[in-house]
Formats: C-alpha cells, sequence, structure tokens
C-alpha cells in the first residue's frame, strides 16, 4: 500500500481525499470542484484541486487496486479513437465480463505492436492469462496474440464485443467535458486514475437488491477512506 502524506496540507486529509474523489469518479472539471466545495463553506481554488489530483491519484489508485479482488479470465479488448494536440491517437482499453476496467493505454498507432504492448502490460498487471478472449474484427490482435503464444479461446465475431464498446461512453463523456485531452501522457494518467476509482464504486444496480446494493457502497467508501495519512 502506498502512504499518503498529507503534511504541511492547509486542509484536512478527508476534504483532500473527497476532493480527489469528487474529480474522478463525476464528470466535473476542476472549476466545477471549486465550486461544488465553495457551496459547503470551503475556500479551495481550482489549480488546489488540481494539484491534489496530481500529487495523491496515483497512490490512492494503486491502494484501490490493491484491495480489488482478483478479476475475471474473460477479457474484452476494444479501441476507439482519440484527438489530442489536433493529432489522432487510439486508447485502447481493456475490460472483463463484469465490466471490471483492467487497463488503459494511449497509442498513436492502430496496428499489432500497440496490440502487443497492451497485452504485455495487461498480463504483468493482472499477474495471469485469459482463457477467454473478445476482441473486434483487428488483425493485429491475431497477430499480437501469436507473437506471446496465448492459448486463450479468441472470439472476435460480430457484435461478440459490445460490452467493451459501449463501456466507451464514460471516456467520452469526460473528453468532451475537458474538450479533448491534453498531452498523451497526462491522458494516460487521468485514465488510470479514473478507472480504479470507476471500478471501485462500479455496481450493476439493476442486478442487486437495494439493501445490497447500500451495503456493497458502503463497504466501496469503506475502501476509499481507508488509507490513513500520517499524524
Amino acid at each position: 500500500m502506498h502512504h499518503l502524506n498529507f503534511k504541511r496540507h492547509r486542509f484536512s486529509p478527508d476534504i483532500v481525499r473527497h476532493s480527489v474523489w469528487l474529480y474522478a469518479k463525476f464528470t466535473l472539471s476542476f472549476r466545477d470542484v471549486e465550486e461544488l466545495l465553495s457551496e459547503r463553506g470551503l475556500d479551495i481554488s481550482y489549480e488546489t484541486v488540481r494539484r491534489w489530483f496530481t500529487k495523491f491519484g496515483v497512490p490512492i489508485a494503486h491502494n484501490l487496486r490493491r484491495s480489488r479482488p482478483t478479476p475475471s479470465n474473460h477479457w474484452h479488448l476494444d479501441e476507439m479513437a482519440i484527438v489530442i494536440r489536433r493529432r489522432r491517437h487510439w486508447l485502447w482499453r481493456a475490460v472483463d465480463n463484469e465490466g471490471e476496467v483492467l487497463e488503459f493505454l494511449v497509442q498513436r498507432r492502430r496496428n499489432a505492436r500497440a496490440a502487443l504492448k497492451l497485452m504485455r502490460k495487461l498480463m504483468k498487471r493482472q499477474g495471469f492469462a485469459p482463457t477467454r478472449i473478445v476482441t473486434d474484427k483487428l488483425r493485429s490482435y491475431h497477430i499480437a496474440f501469436q507473437f506471446i503464444g496465448l492459448t486463450a479461446e479468441h472470439v472476435d465475431s460480430k457484435r461478440s464485443n459490445n460490452g467493451a464498446e459501449n463501456s466507451h461512453h464514460p471516456v467520452r463523456r469526460r473528453e468532451r467535458k475537458q474538450q479533448r485531452f491534453k498531452p498523451p501522457g497526462s491522458a494516460q494518467r487521468f485514465l488510470n486514475i479514473r478507472s480504479a476509482v470507476y471500478n471501485n464504486f462500479y455496481l450493476q444496480r439493476r442486478l442487486i437488491k437495494r439493501i445490497t446494493f447500500k451495503r456493497y457502497r458502503a463497504r466501496a467508501f469503506d475502501m476509499w477512506d481507508s488509507p490513513r495519512a500520517a499524524a
């Protein structure tokens, strides 16, 4: 677990974590977060919120991932086009069959090398290979899987990957809110943080009862607040 050090910060750790949570969880700008905090009587500038997110977002995301259960071994891979500084990039994304976000990767190309980099990064983070993997009909996936010797069942039939394609909608909303992502490295860092927060609070509400949903939501907030600051 990464230790969060809030020493020499004017505001309490709870306020800092709450500000990071607002920006990572919802489709808000830094100025929107400033307005929400102002309504609570907190005089915090949007630049302060940005610095907090940059400093504490990565370790918080790491701690949340460490506390997550092992994801499913059925993976869905997909890629979408995004524009960064007037140049087209490709956002490669991996989710499991339960909607858990496994990995993001921002690349300049949509080719076998990018697909191979995604798979290597994905299997290194998860620590295991999938038994079933679903993609679109992009031939780069076949080349990458053959190169690493992946023996999982590979499905690329029509509409089989709708789950991964639909999971791009929150990213599109965020891209519009931010008026497109800026540097590729900044986009990569933000999406990694947001995916960890998304996984922690993601629940398929239509599949569970209200009392179960409330219990799981309380547990999600406990996980969010668990990394305590130093005295």
